[in-house]
């Protein structure tokens, strides 16, 4: 009764064009809401014949095998948590049986007669490889091509469409996809690997790149081009200096991303540590596969850490200050 009263009161106040606004205000909140609960039914209903359609691809068994879900993260726990250690340095472990579940030592890769580096860590580091290679080939290629899919630096409409639509076919297909693609032409190791991150990472690379050129300041450009400065002149001297931190920490994040990238080519003959996990989890190696999962999670924080880090130096701390009392 108050509300009615206080809502009447507040309508006998307001002028006309006061309650015009107050009324649109009504209608927005109550299309938002419709359109909220809607979305909701939209995202439950999805799901549901998301789920109803993975039942029916896996034969009926999805939802039957459903209880079943945590019965994977139980195998993997070895007898003994010293096993994990032992399998990720090639220590000898007191449970050998002559079976590959417990030949740790094996996968030594000697340096000299008694220096040697862990089998793991020598496939990661391969990985790290195939990632970095790859992100430098990604750069080197993306870097140019951004500059001639800018529109406030390409004047020529054609060039820019088929720069921009050839990007978009380089980043097209997933990294596994183009990898499967040059494993047949190739065959198995990293040269594969390398050559599916690096044109997928051109192709992402570059569109981020443009993008960053498309915001740049052309002040710097148009007293190049003044003084008679030549297109490649205004490019490297009017906007590199603007875009290139942007530039390399993108290179950083995708570096991270081709990290992983990698690892998932592994697993299909691309080199690197990939393929061991594949084998561990297929064997049912549970110390074997803890110890590449561990190394996999260490590596990957040290590179995001490392990441950061640089991009702090290249960026400028102030970037990174703003709310800070």
């Amino acid at each position: 009764m108050t509300i009615a009263a206080d809502a009447g009161d507040r309508g006998a106040l307001l002028s006309d064009a006061g309650r015009m606004v107050e009324r649109h205000w009504r209608e927005l909140n109550a299309r938002r809401r419709w359109h909220t609960w809607g979305g909701l039914a939209f995202m439950l209903l999805a799901m549901g014949g998301s789920l109803w359609f993975a039942n029916e691809s896996n034969a009926g068994k999805f939802f039957d095998r459903l209880p079943y879900f945590f019965d994977f993260v139980d195998q993997l726990i070895p007898r003994d948590g010293w096993e994990v250690w032992r399998a990720l340095f090639d220590l000898p472990s007191p449970y050998a049986d002559g079976s590959l579940k417990f030949d740790y030592p094996e996968g030594r890769v000697y340096l000299t007669q008694s220096l040697y580096v862990p089998e793991y860590v020598y496939l990661m580091v391969e990985t790290l490889n195939i990632a970095l290679v790859s992100t430098l080939i990604g750069f080197g290629l993306g870097f140019p091509l951004c500059f001639l899919a800018a529109r406030n630096l390409t004047a020529n409409r054609f060039l820019r469409f088929v720069v921009r639509r050839v990007m978009e076919v380089l980043r097209a297909f997933p990294e596994i996809v183009i990898a499967g693609f040059f494993l047949a032409v190739f065959s198995l190791g990293a040269i594969p690997a390398i050559l599916a991150v690096s044109i997928h990472t051109v192709g992402a690379l570059g569109k981020l790149f443009f993008e960053v050129v498309e915001n740049a300041d052309m002040k710097p450009d148009e007293g190049l081009r003044a003084v008679g400065g030549n297109w490649l002149e205004r490019v490297w001297f009017g906007i590199v200096p603007q875009v290139m931190p942007n530039f390399l920490s993108y290179a950083l994040l995708r570096l991270e991303i081709n990290v992983r990238a990698s690892t998932i080519i592994g697993a299909v003959g691309g080199g690197g540590i990939g393929e061991a996990l594949r084998l561990s989890i297929g064997r049912g190696h549970e110390a074997k596969t803890l110890a590449i999962v561990l190394l996999l999670l260490l590596t990957i924080i040290a590179v995001d850490q490392f990441s950061a880090w640089l991009r702090r130096r290249l960026v400028g701390n102030q970037a990174f200050e703003f709310g800070r009392g």
